[in-house]
């Protein structure tokens, strides 16, 4: 295969090669439309999804692309070369599996080239129960004068500021305060949200109404942005008695996000935690794969800049937002045909490992 002619350069092209993969499969594509928003080309923004195999199958594996906007570029290619995959879906129809792949979560965000939806909510913090009160993260709060600054670039009060709060504490600590996720400051980074988004409560009814007949329910959601450059980590963010079976499937590094060895942090709110509340007669087995790109501050580095220039609205430089929204597309999505073979290899690797799984 050439995976490399999978991937797109913006949303709307992205779109239209799941679409096409799905026609060459002679499957459907399902399209769930957000009301009133638009897209960056003044395009339709749709979550999409297309079911290969028995709609009421026993055994079901969902794949889902970009509920962190920016990084579908990464999740769309390999949905789309999945589809075009015809050994792997003879292989899914031999072990009687139903794949349904969810195609862009987050489609304001992927269009925009944004990590955030069209709320600026972080969507894989929103999956929470929002009739409780939400985990107080302090640390940030402390921080967000310094990430986000009154001026871009940060002048150097600000550098300085930062760097000695860095050295004081580490970067770890910095990650996890910035990851965690907050949900009492709206304008700010990592917002989770202060009520059920639209596409939460999309995400819920697709993978309800998919998985209503299945007793296996497997969930690969694919990431960019931490780690290596092309590495995937496999990372554990499921529910209790969970993570033995998930190692049993992808292999014994499969890590949960309260080790100190992952790349990933420990949050609130992941999306793939609905699956025990939507198909509570399923037994679930779920997996995020995080795929390298570039450095973890200068990611942070561009999260804060196009953060910055969101919450600047009209009063921002054009030529500096643009920018910035490149950049930050850059941080999420490595445009070489490498890094391409190297994220495809490693998630139809784990594709096939649920399949075996479920099998």
């Amino acid at each position: 295969m050439e995976p490399f002619k999978h991937f797109a350069a913006n949303y709307a092209q992205a779109r239209a090669n799941f679409q096409e993969a799905a026609r060459q499969a002679k499957l459907g594509v399902t399209g769930h439309t957000i009301p009133g928003v638009l897209g960056a080309q003044g395009e339709a923004l749709s979550m999409d999804t297309c079911l290969f195999g028995n709609p009421g199958a026993d055994k079901l594996l969902i794949v889902t692309s970009g509920i962190h906007g920016v990084e579908g570029f990464c999740g769309s290619g390999c949905q789309s070369a999945l589809l075009s995959d015809t050994g792997l879906l003879e292989r899914a129809a031999q072990g009687e599996t139903s794949i349904l792949f969810v195609h862009a979560v987050n489609p304001f965000g992927f269009s925009h080239l944004r990590r955030v939806n069209e709320d600026n909510v972080d969507l894989n913090r929103n999956f929470v129960s929002f009739g409780e009160p939400q985990q107080a993260n302090p640390v940030y709060a402390e921080l967000e004068p310094l990430l986000l600054p009154d001026s871009w670039p940060p002048s150097g009060e600000v550098l300085s500021r930062l760097d000695a709060w860095l050295a004081a504490n580490g970067v770890d600590n910095y990650g996890q305060a910035v990851f965690q996720g907050q949900y009492d400051s709206p304008g700010g980074m990592f917002f989770g949200g202060n009520k059920p988004t639209w596409s939460n409560s999309t995400i819920r009814h697709v993978v309800r109404s998919a998985g209503q007949a299945a007793k296996q329910i497997g969930w690969i959601d694919l990431h960019t942005g931490l780690g290596p450059r092309g590495h995937c980590e496999k990372v554990f963010m499921g529910g209790p008695g969970e993570l033995d079976r998930a190692r049993a499937w992808w292999g014994s590094d499969v890590i949960a996000t309260n080790r100190d060895d992952s790349v990933m942090y420990e949050i609130n709110g992941p999306m793939v935690s609905i699956l025990a509340e939507e198909c509570p007669g399923a037994e679930p087995t779920t997996i995020a794969l995080e795929f390298g790109t570039v450095t973890f501050l200068k990611m942070i580095d561009g999260l804060r800049a196009d953060h910055f220039f969101w919450r600047s609205g009209d009063a921002a430089d054009p030529g500096m937002k643009l920018r910035a929204s490149h950049e930050l597309k850059a941080c999420f999505y490595v445009d070489a045909p490498d890094w391409q073979g190297m994220v495809y290899g490693q998630a139809r690797t784990a594709v096939l490992q649920a399949l075996c799984g479920l099998a």
